[in-house]
């Protein structure tokens, strides 16, 4: 007799775990009547994934997960190892018996009722909602530019960085505006030669990143995942704070952006034409005039520069492909009833997706979907 779950939950970081807690909490069996499945091999989500010289501190945290505070993170520990035992304790905490590794390859409607997931060894559960929690790290994004596939040196993206060393004596170009970017290019700076290369000018903020800062972060996607939009993408609307070593960085030329690139070729790549801040939609400053920042300093038109190195930190994109039966997204993406709830079924929950994407984000997302997803399924049994 097959068995149907009331709820799968795909992904265990910070958004399914937390789903977890709250279908737990309000009475539903960990492994009896819903699943947690994850990927990995261990715990931790995508941040047992990160480079060991990634520490907890003033620009990288993560918020605490319901029922169990994390310690005060020690910055001489990788957050890796700090967030990978934290998740462990969790997971063991609340007793999730968490199912792994499983590779959920295909998630697809049966009937008008329930909801098959399969996993890619063919392995499949049947239940009546899934709550979707699988991130971003597994679907990183690099632009397409002409001649990217002739380009003989080394390209990685952020997700491939392991070490500083892995650059001595070449010259790198980091292509992104984002904090990883910002934060590798003064990591490699002792090592190898850099390029730094952006699509709009550095955002550099004065604001304090605090909770109001996140709120407004958050707000600013939810509109648009909320409209069907694609989210836009994190660097756009947080800015980079104006940290001492960041300020240092700009002084010293690390941290100046010369533009982007439009053409990549065996060994060398070319600028293209800089925006202007007016073209990039950058506001007037309070004398009129616009505002950009110090570091803006682009190359001409055309310049060429020869790089052994190309090290993208364009962002990722939510890993949704295999939720591609259940038909979620319409022609602008994948428009939102509210922070979980796909219009197109609700049948699935989509748990740190658009504008809960950050560990608070997703903290908030997971409570959110498991009292959604509580609530639905006893409207049918009620039904």
């Amino acid at each position: 007799m097959t068995t149907i779950y009331q709820a799968i939950i795909i992904g265990a970081g910070q958004a399914g775990l937390a789903a977890a807690h709250e279908l737990a909490r309000r009475g539903l069996a960990p492994g009896a009547d819903f699943l947690l499945l994850d990927a990995n091999p261990g715990p931790g989500g995508a941040w047992r994934h990160r480079w060991d010289s990634l520490t907890l501190g003033r620009a990288h945290g993560i918020a605490d997960l319901p029922g169990l505070k994390m310690k005060r993170p020690d910055r001489g520990v990788p957050a890796s190892r700090l967030v990978t035992d934290y998740y462990g304790a969790y997971e063991d905490t609340f007793q999730l018996q968490t199912v792994r590794p499983v590779q959920v390859s295909r998630v697809e409607p049966v009937g008008d009722e329930l909801v098959r997931t399969t996993s890619a060894d063919g392995r499949s559960w049947l239940s009546r909602m899934v709550l979707n929690a699988t991130g971003t790290w597994t679907n990183p994004y690099i632009p397409y530019l002409p001649g990217i596939e002739t380009f003989r040196g080394t390209q990685l993206h952020t997700r491939d960085y392991v070490r500083a060393g892995d650059f001595t004596g070449k010259k790198t170009l980091v292509v992104g505006g984002g904090l990883s970017a910002v934060q590798f290019l003064l990591e490699l700076a002792p090592v190898t030669e850099t390029v730094w290369a952006t699509r709009r000018p550095p955002n550099f903020t004065a604001r304090e990143f605090d909770a109001g800062w996140g709120l407004a972060v958050e707000k600013a996607v939810r509109e648009r995942t909320h409209a069907g939009e694609t989210p836009a993408s994190v660097v756009r609307t947080t800015g980079i704070p104006q940290l001492p070593e960041y300020l240092r960085g700009v002084e010293e030329g690390t941290l100046v952006s010369r533009g982007m690139i439009d053409r990549i070729d065996a060994g060398k790549v070319r600028f293209g034409p800089p925006l202007s801040a007016r073209a990039q939609g950058l506001g007037p400053s309070a004398d009129g005039e616009l505002a950009v920042p110090e570091s803006w300093d682009p190359f001409p038109t055309g310049h060429v520069e020869e790089v052994d190195v190309i090290f993208w930190n364009t962002g990722f994109r939510a890993a949704l492909r295999h939720l591609a039966p259940m038909k979620l997204r319409s022609r602008g993406g994948i428009k939102m009833l509210d922070e979980v709830t796909p219009a197109a079924d609700p049948r699935v929950l989509l748990v740190g997706y658009g504008s809960t994407a950050s560990t608070v984000g997703a903290t908030r997302a997971g409570r959110m979907a498991g009292r959604v997803a509580w609530k639905r399924l006893r409207e049918r049994r009620g039904a």
